[in-house]
């Protein structure tokens, strides 16, 4: 059984950092392609960052140069470093595993982003 669990999310000022934990278990961690989404209020999912199996990794044009998604295949985690949050940023969080036709979600980590 595929199990995602992620952690790091709550309430951070704009200009502020949280770091997204996302731990596995269930897969063969090393061998699949990684992501995080984000859902605002109202709004669809987005994808947010992806990494792949070798560490090549992609972002939304929105978040570019302000996180940094990574991997620790021994850990079975993947993490979304966030810096310079901003307001706009505020939505759930979900860890994404895939591989081919296979997808797995977590069920969320809020993070809102306010002064």
């Amino acid at each position: 059984q595929v199990q995602l669990v992620e952690s790091g999310g709550g309430l951070v000022q704009p200009g502020g950092s949280l770091r997204l934990s996302c731990a596995a278990s269930g897969i063969i961690f090393s061998i699949n392609n990684l992501g995080w989404y984000r859902q605002a209020p109202g709004k669809q999912r987005e994808l947010v960052a992806t990494i792949t199996t070798i560490g090549i990794t992609n972002y939304a044009d929105s978040v570019k140069g302000r996180f940094t998604i990574s991997r620790d295949n021994a850990k079975e985690t993947v993490y979304l470093q966030m810096n310079s949050l901003k307001p706009e940023d505020t939505a759930v969080y979900y860890c994404n595993v895939f591989r081919g036709a296979l997808s797995y979600w977590g069920q969320g980590t809020r993070v809102t982003v306010s002064s």
